[in-house]
């Protein structure tokens, strides 16, 4: 599994001779399936790979389900019982869908305003061993630096832990492929 941050747009009303350091995170993950396989396990069987918990749900610890609707205008959407009756938390729209190439979403964390946004890109390659995934999240630079996602972190810090996420979450995928091989 690989990781890397690169340079991004500019910030808002910053030198347009400046670049944010940090507005893109990069990881990818060999799986032992086939293109076509690893598509449909990233976006069909999301919730059994999806890791659990207070880093990764919207839920934290209580049972949830997080899926994709398989197509462009898709949702990215979590369901949980919450104290007060089901809850439902949309993620993101799915911008395009390109099976078993690529697709792209919106994602929206839930302390993310009305119009903060970022983009996820998850791509799928043919290698000798399977499918290498590639996952690219862009757009943090912008969020202003003080937004709560960064929970007080550096440019550099926060991009790192995102990287960490999205390891964590690609190790999970390979995982279960694995397991359903």
């Amino acid at each position: 599994m690989s990781g890397s941050s690169t340079a991004g747009p500019l910030a808002k009303g910053s030198d347009p001779g400046a670049r944010i350091a940090g507005d893109r995170v990069e990881a990818s993950v060999a799986v032992a399936i086939d293109p076509v396989a690893a598509f449909d396990l990233f976006t069909r069987a999301t919730d059994l790979w999806w890791r659990r918990g207070v880093r990764f749900r919207a839920a934290g610890r209580a049972p949830s389900a997080l899926h994709f609707e398989p197509r462009t205008g898709g949702r990215l959407f979590e369901e949980y019982e919450g104290d007060a009756g089901p809850c439902l938390v949309e993620f993101g729209r799915i911008l395009a869908w390109e099976p078993p190439v690529r697709f792209v979403f919106e994602w929206r964390n839930t302390n993310f305003t009305a119009g903060e946004k970022t983009e996820v890109e998850v791509s799928f390659a043919a290698i000798p061993s399977g499918t290498c995934v590639t996952v690219v999240h862009r757009g943090w630079a912008s969020l202003p630096a003080d937004h709560p996602v960064r929970h007080g972190m550096d440019t550099a810090a926060f991009i790192r832990t995102m990287g960490l996420w999205w390891g964590d979450l690609l190790s999970s995928l390979r995982e279960h492929a694995a397991r359903a091989r």
